[in-house]
């Protein structure tokens, strides 16, 4: 197996210990760094995210971390978005007004519509496979991850969902595209299947 490099993006803005804890729990190490010379040597990359989605890409580009990952993707480099980082994969997210993505992935963030459903969504829900995909190795389709979030990817390159979930309406929970995979969910919180997807990304 070529050698990885395993890199939670640090901009001040996500779980980073308990993702850093999670991939140790899988016999993998992840090194936690905001500086773009070490994640520039990265053969893989965690954007991790929490909170509202532009306090999050607003410290992402205050620290030329945008820059860094449109490099990594170009070159190759294994990228995976947790939650907000997941979110800001695509185009443009409405939370709090409208604020630019990275545009890696056609599509924007929506809010869940309150009528249907309490928002936030919150807790252990179920992500139906789209289609096949390595990030799903060893996991059953139907498995349960945990969320937490109030907006959602209203996906429009359906070759990019891997993942589904129904909340209301059934919306995009896990997407991959070539080298760029993003999840939702928490994997770190999502015990067992959660970690085997830390397992798998980390193993591509």
């Amino acid at each position: 197996m070529p050698t990885r490099n395993l890199i939670i993006l640090d901009y001040g803005v996500g779980n980073l210990r308990n993702l850093e804890r999670a991939f140790a729990q899988v016999g993998v190490t992840a090194q936690i760094s905001s500086d773009p010379a070490v994640a520039h040597e990265a053969t893989h990359l965690v954007l991790p995210g929490v909170g509202a989605f532009g306090a999050a890409v607003d410290e992402l580009r205050a620290r030329r971390l945008d820059d860094l990952l449109q490099v990594a993707v170009r070159k190759g480099t294994w990228l995976l978005g947790v939650c907000v980082g997941f979110q800001m994969l695509f185009e443009t997210s409405y939370e709090f007004g409208r604020h630019a993505g990275l545009g890696f992935l056609v599509g924007d963030i929506i809010r869940f519509p309150s009528d249907v459903r309490p928002v936030p969504h919150v807790g252990w829900n179920q992500v139906e496979q789209a289609r096949p995909h390595p990030l799903w190795k060893d996991i059953p389709d139907g498995a349960f991850f945990y969320f937490v979030h109030s907006y959602h990817a209203a996906a429009t390159d359906p070759e990019a969902v891997i993942g589904v979930t129904a909340y209301g309406l059934s919306y995009a929970s896990a997407v991959a595209r070539d080298n760029i995979m993003g999840v939702q969910f928490h994997p770190e919180k999502s015990h067992r299947v959660g970690l085997q997807l830390l397992r798998n990304f980390a193993s591509l």
